[in-house]
């Protein structure tokens, strides 16, 4: 293809793309790389963002590239349900090697997060034979219909796409700076009580919830929340499902974000950063549950496909290679402390774990959210060459998603553009 013009190519899109399809940036990418994006017309950005904490070993891993280019030399698809290969078979290995829990456990293998989230309710209903899935407020789980019921927030992500799918029942999340700074054991008895009262200890198939919430607003709750929250469903013979597609391969700073707190999920939903880029997801857990399922009651066409399975297994090499869970950590020493040191009166907390952190800005002497004012500092982000993204269900906040190969150069103009923003908006 002949090279275009940023503005001609959004002449383009807007004669071809559906409008319900929207961006961040209005510039279209030609390269990327580490912690940077390049547009057709030159211009770069750094990026904060890792398309939505999917380019954890960055947009074009030297290992993740020979992997994928190795590999559709050999065969781009046969249907793992049709004719299987190795490569499938090894993503399900490293899953079952890296996630925690000291049980047997199998996998299988998804094209989405949504996807995968879909699939653990169903193992864990046919596995229970109930049908009830509580889920949190705050919570994102997916765009399917299913995982819109799941997910909280109504625009855009739900507004007029239902009737959704029903059995799914919502529970107070631990949200310290919105719930009076409740301890974890306060919060999670709020919750139980309403899951004992509202649905039924004995009707629980599942309890799913993001050990660190996402499009939330990037949530940690208090500790010992989450721990409560398993001896419960532990106890009532739930599965406790945590969706770990945005928070887990390292991105806080180890493997999965339920290590935190020593935590052992039945199932772990996976995606994003496990794909070193390509479309590739997973559902982990104990081998009892996952093999409850009938033959042929999971899969798909395209889920594990072994160009993207390539990816995986290059991808989590890279992690270990390059030791990414301690890059998190080390990104987190120098994004915590600038974060609170633009000592903003609009900032009413910084919050996250490894490189998934964020502020959330509320109009100064309270927290009314202030979701004008993230919007506008943004896109003050943008103009200057920092991609950034907003989120919460009030969308106040903003999050920062840094590769975990990010310079540390790159990383501290980043700050320093950042900070500008904030002063001037």
């Amino acid at each position: 293809m002949s090279p275009s013009s940023s503005g001609e190519l959004h002449r383009r899109r807007l004669a071809a793309v559906a409008r319900g399809v929207g961006s961040t940036l209005s510039a279209y990418v030609d390269h990327a790389g580490g912690g940077t994006l390049t547009d057709v017309d030159g211009r770069e950005w750094i990026d904060f963002a890792s398309g939505i904490a999917v380019t954890t070993v960055g947009n074009a891993a030297p290992r993740v590239v020979r992997a994928v280019r190795e590999q559709v030399e050999r065969f781009t698809h046969t249907c793992f349900m049709v004719a299987p290969y190795e490569s499938y078979v090894a993503v399900c290995e490293r899953l079952i090697e890296l996630t925690p829990g000291s049980f047997g456990k199998r996998a299988a293998l998804f094209n989405s997060g949504a996807e995968a989230v879909e699939n653990a309710v169903k193992i864990a209903r046919h596995a229970t034979g109930r049908q009830a899935v509580v889920v949190f407020d705050h919570a994102y789980h997916g765009r399917t219909n299913l995982t819109m019921a799941l997910t909280a927030k109504n625009m855009p992500y739900k507004h007029r796409f239902g009737p959704f799918a029903p059995e799914v029942y919502r529970a107070p999340m631990s949200y310290p700076l919105r719930d009076g700074g409740l301890a974890g054991a306060q919060a999670a008895r709020r919750a139980i009580d309403v899951m004992e009262k509202q649905v039924g200890a004995g009707n629980v198939a599942a309890v799913l919830i993001e050990p660190i919430q996402g499009e939330g607003g990037f949530v940690v709750p208090a500790p010992g929340f989450l721990p409560a929250i398993a001896a419960w469903a532990a106890e009532a013979g739930a599965v406790f499902v945590a969706d770990e597609i945005q928070t887990g391969f390292c991105r806080t700073g180890q493997w999965f974000a339920a290590e935190h707190e020593n935590l052992e999920p039945d199932l772990i939903t996976t995606a994003k950063g496990m794909g070193g880029g390509l479309p590739i997801a997973g559902v982990v857990g104990r081998a009892e549950l996952m093999d409850a399922v009938h033959a042929g009651g999971l899969g798909g066409t395209y889920g594990g496909n072994p160009v993207a399975c390539a990816a995986a297994l290059a991808a989590i090499e890279t992690m270990r290679e390059l030791d990414l869970a301690t890059a998190a950590r080390r990104i987190e020493s120098v994004l915590a402390p600038a974060l609170a040191a633009l000592a903003d009166p609009g900032i009413a907390e910084v919050r996250g774990r490894g490189a998934m952190v964020a502020v959330e800005l509320v109009v100064p002497g309270g927290l009314e959210p202030d979701a004008a004012r993230a919007a506008a500092v943004s896109r003050a982000c943008h103009q200057a060459g920092l991609l950034t993204l907003t989120c919460g269900t009030y969308g106040n906040v903003l999050r920062f998603l840094p590769p975990l190969v990010i310079s540390d150069g790159e990383l501290r103009r980043g700050l320093d553009i950042l900070a500008t923003s904030v002063r001037n908006n």
